[in-house]
């Protein structure tokens, strides 16, 4: 798991880069032309992301106490909460496409849609595997010694989220 979490962040590392890159030689930040990016709404959303973190924080001592029944609230909660930012981010993308803002329409449009699009896959794919968790403990897999499943689940969930108020700062209020 922490090869994975260090690929992720050479990764992200990579894409970040790039971006400054671009953003920082552009005469003009967003282009004329080009709409705002939702920030409020991003900031709502990344108050849901975070809450979701606390929330799987707070499984996993479910898990270490032995209550089953709690593990699986909290993991459902913050299963909840991660379909609920993407649902914010797909509400998002859909006005930002209504006001023109799309992949094709230049360096502005390519890096949002691919830095926080690249993000969303991620998240997409931890509320994935996260189900697969909620479903596991919901059979009881996991005991308060063996919970190795859920712990690595939790890490790669920490790591989007960790990610995401770096993105938002960077993208939309940079």
């Amino acid at each position: 798991m922490l090869m994975l979490l260090c690929s992720e962040g050479v990764f992200f590392g990579g894409l970040i880069i790039a971006f400054l890159d671009l953003r920082l030689g552009a005469a003009q930040w967003p282009p004329p032309g080009q709409p705002r990016l939702p920030v409020g709404l991003t900031a709502l959303n990344t108050a849901v992301l975070l809450l979701s973190s606390y929330m799987m924080g707070r499984a996993r001592g479910a898990a270490r106490a032995g209550d089953r029944s709690l593990l699986v609230r909290r993991l459902g909660l913050t299963w909840g909460l991660g379909g609920l930012f993407l649902v914010v981010q797909g509400v998002e993308w859909v006005r930002l496409v209504r006001f023109g803002l799309t992949v094709a329409s230049g360096v502005y449009g390519a890096t949002f849609y691919t830095l926080i699009g690249v993000h969303g896959v991620h998240v997409l794919g931890a509320v994935t595997w996260l189900g697969v968790v909620l479903a596991l403990a919901a059979r009881g897999r996991f005991t308060p010694g063996e919970s190795t499943g859920l712990q690595c689940c939790a890490m790669y969930w920490h790591f989007v989220v960790a990610l995401w108020p770096l993105l938002y700062l960077l993208v939309y209020l940079a």
